[in-house]
């Protein structure tokens, strides 16, 4: 049976308040396994949203040092582990500390798709704690590679026989859009990706593009829809004149 968690020790994390912790760990140190609304670890509270909580990299460490489990899953719908919660809410502090301590980069449980922590920094859009998860070592799927601009990785996926299907590369062109970059986009719409697919959140490339701000890779994406509408109305015009001759 999992024991109830005194929220106040919630409040201390939150407040950074190493002191307390150290005395409540002391007092009782068989709750550092245990769960927050039988869901939470106390290092997921360390990690939680909005996360950049104060001292969290001393909090992390005397968690650790008290026998808290650094790769603990999340007992819900998803099974991230604090480092999944300290990428998703772009607290490289947090991640670092985590990562320092061992905890596992490839972890699977992310929200998105059960990934490992890169997965959610990189749907999430939190690109500080995806690009220090690179730093640190972490492995990289073609869309994330797509999203960070990792041309060398991008590359490396249709450098063998077997090539990414249709729907990868799209969602990899999709993950460009919204990661801002354009030579990645470039790339993958020369190997047939659809920029007109309607993705994630019900957003089409040029939508998700444009609702974080990229603006140099809206102005190229609605440069060629240009050139595709012009290159439709070409062939309508030629059809039209063979049909009068």
């Amino acid at each position: 049976m999992i024991a109830a968690m005194p929220t106040d020790v919630v409040d201390v994390i939150r407040r950074g308040d190493v002191s307390a912790l150290e005395s409540f760990l002391s007092e009782a140190p068989q709750t550092v396994r245990n769960r927050v609304d039988g869901q939470r670890t106390l290092l997921h509270i360390a990690t939680d949203w909005p996360g950049h909580f104060p001292n969290v990299q001393q909090t992390i460490r005397l968690l650790a040092e008290h026998g808290a489990e650094l790769n603990a899953p999340f007992q819900g719908r998803h099974t991230e582990t604090p480092l999944h919660w300290a990428a998703s809410s772009d607290d490289v502090t947090a991640l670092d500390a985590l990562l320092d301590l061992g905890a596992d980069i490839e972890s699977p449980g992310a929200v998105i798709g059960g990934g490992s922590p890169l997965a959610d920094a990189v749907g999430f859009g939190q690109w500080k704690a995806a690009r220090r998860l690179i730093e640190r070592g972490a492995r990289s799927t073609l869309w994330q590679s797509a999203a960070l601009g990792l041309m060398d990785r991008v590359r490396e996926h249709f450098a063998g026989a077997s090539q990414p299907s249709a729907d990868e590369v799209t969602n990899a062109f999709w993950y460009a859009c919204h990661g801002g970059q354009v030579e990645a986009a470039r790339f993958l719409l020369e190997r047939g990706a659809d920029r007109s697919w309607i993705g994630h959140n019900g957003l089409t490339p040029l939508a998700v593009a444009a609702r974080n701000g990229n603006q140099q890779l809206v102005e190229w994406l609605e440069t060629q829809e240009a050139i595709s509408s012009n290159s439709a109305l070409d062939q309508t015009n030629s059809k039209t004149c063979r049909r009068t001759l």
